[in-house]
C-alpha cells in the first residue's frame, strides 16, 4: 500500500500524492483507532476538497473499516461533499420556519435559475447549491448562506442577485 523512498525516508501514496501523508498523520496521530473516522473523513475533505472514492478506501483500509461503514458515515453527514464542490457556495435553510417562510420557493426559483438541482454545481463550477435541514437561524427565516455567511430574510430576487454577482 505504501512505499518508502530511500531519499526522503518517509512513507508515501503509491500515486505520490503528498495529501495522502496528512491522512497518514492524522490516522497515527489517533492510533488508527476506528472511533476517529468522523476526524479522518475531516481531514481528508479539507485536503482534497471533497471525499473521492479512492480516499474513503484509503481510509477503510487503514482503520480496518468496512467500505460500507465509512461510505455510511460520509453520506449521512451534511457537511462531507462526495462531489467536487463550486467555487461558490449556496445553502438553503429548509428548516419549519424557513420553509413557511418561502425558502422552498427560493429552492425552487435557484434550480430554475441556475438550471441545476440541489446538491449539484452548476456547469460553468461557479455554485453549488445546498439545502440544509435547519441551520439555526430560524428568527431571520428564511435564511440563505452565501459562502459560510448568514443571510436572513430573503426572497428569491435577493438570492438571485447575490448569485449573479459571482
Amino acid at each position: 500500500m505504501q512505499t518508502v523512498n530511500p531519499k526522503a525516508k518517509t512513507t508515501e501514496h503509491p500515486s505520490g500524492d503528498k495529501r495522502f501523508k496528512v491522512l497518514d498523520i492524522t490516522m497515527k496521530r489517533n492510533q488508527y483507532r476506528q472511533d476517529a473516522l468522523i476526524e479522518v473523513l475531516h481531514k481528508a475533505q479539507e485536503a482534497f476538497g471533497y471525499l473521492e472514492d479512492d480516499v474513503l478506501l484509503y481510509i477503510a483500509r487503514h482503520l480496518k473499516l468496512p467500505l460500507s461503514r465509512v461510505y455510511g458515515v460520509a453520506t449521512f453527514y451534511h457537511l462531507f461533499s462526495l462531489k467536487p464542490s463550486g467555487e461558490h457556495t449556496c445553502v438553503v435553510c429548509l428548516g419549519t420556519a424557513c420553509y413557511v417562510k418561502g425558502g422552498d420557493k427560493i429552492l425552487s426559483d435557484l434550480e430554475k435559475q441556475l438550471g441545476i438541482k440541489v446538491g449539484e454545481t452548476s456547469p460553468d463550477g461557479k455554485v453549488s447549491l445546498v439545502s440544509a435541514r435547519c441551520i439555526g437561524a430560524c428568527g431571520i427565516a428564511p435564511a440563505v448562506v452565501f459562502d459560510g455567511a448568514v443571510a436572513g430574510k430573503q426572497d428569491s430576487q435577493s438570492v438571485i442577485e447575490k448569485i449573479e454577482t459571482w
